[in-house]
C-alpha cells in the first residue's frame, strides 16, 4: 500500500469510527482529540489538494494512479491559499446592464439565428407568451464575460498572473428567458480551486439575475485557467 494510501486510510477510519473512540476517553483528553481530527482532516484535504490522479490499465481493470505533488509558483500557491478560504463565498456582482432590441438584433445578424421570437417584435406581441421578443440564451451566455468584469484590462482579476484562459463551461442552464428591455447583472460565486501545472484552475458559478424576476436568466459553471 503506497503511503498517499495509508494516509487516506487512517484519517477515514479515524473519522468513521470518531464517536466510539470517544466514550473510552477522559473529558480532557476527548477534547484534545476532537482538535486532532480536525487538524487531520484539513493536512490531509490539503495535501491531496495538490496531488493529480489519473487512470491506468492494470490487467484490464481502470485502476488510479497518484501522481507526484504539483509543483507552483509562490504566487499560484498565495492565490490558492487566499481563494480556498473563500471557496462557497460570492466574490463578485456586477452592474447593471440592459438588453435592447438592437443588441439582440446585432446578436442575431452575426450567429444567424433571426427567430421570430428575437426579433419580430409586432409578431412577438401577438403570439409570444411573454409579449415581446427576448434575448437569444447564448446573447446571455456571451455576455458573461463583460458582466463579471472580466474582460477590462485596467482592473484585471489575477493582476500578478501571466495569462488568464477561459477554459470553458462545465454547466449550463437558461430557467427563465430574458425579455428585451429586461436589466440584468451577474453573481458569481466560488467553487472550487485546483492547482495544475504552472497555474490553479478556478470554478465559479455565475448567476444572472434579472431584475424584478426572481429567476435567474441563466446559471452556469466558469472554468478559468490563471497561469504564473
Amino acid at each position: 500500500m503506497k503511503k498517499l494510501d495509508i494516509i487516506k486510510y487512517k484519517a477515514d477510519f479515524m473519522q468513521k469510527f470518531a464517536f466510539d473512540f470517544k466514550q473510552w476517553m477522559s473529558p480532557a483528553v476527548r477534547d484534545y482529540y476532537s482538535l486532532f481530527l480536525k487538524n487531520a482532516h484539513y493536512k490531509r484535504a490539503h495535501l491531496l489538494s495538490w496531488v493529480k490522479e489519473y487512470s491506468v490499465l492494470e490487467n484490464g481493470r481502470s485502476v488510479k494512479v497518484a501522481q507526484r505533488p504539483i509543483q507552483v509558483s509562490s504566487e499560484a500557491r498565495e492565490l490558492y491559499l487566499c481563494l480556498q478560504s473563500r471557496i462557497g463565498d460570492e466574490v463578485h456582482v456586477g452592474e447593471w446592464l440592459t438588453i435592447t432590441q438592437n443588441c439582440v438584433d446585432q446578436f442575431a445578424n452575426v450567429t444567424r439565428d433571426h427567430q421570430w421570437l428575437h426579433n419580430d417584435v409586432e409578431r412577438a406581441e401577438k403570439e409570444s407568451p411573454f409579449k415581446t421578443t427576448i434575448a437569444h440564451g447564448f446573447l446571455t451566455l456571451s455576455l458573461l464575460p463583460y458582466l463579471t468584469d472580466s474582460v477590462d484590462a485596467s482592473r484585471p482579476a489575477y493582476a500578478n498572473a501571466k495569462m488568464t484562459v477561459n477554459y470553458g463551461l462545465n454547466q449550463v442552464r437558461f430557467p427563465y428567458p430574458v425579455k428585451t428591455g429586461s436589466v440584468i447583472r451577474a453573481h458569481s460565486r466560488l467553487i472550487k480551486v485546483s492547482p495544475i501545472k504552472r497555474g490553479l484552475e478556478i470554478e465559479k458559478e455565475i448567476s444572472v439575475e434579472i431584475q424584478g424576476t426572481r429567476r435567474p436568466g441563466c446559471v452556469a459553471v466558469s472554468v478559468v485557467r490563471v497561469y504564473f
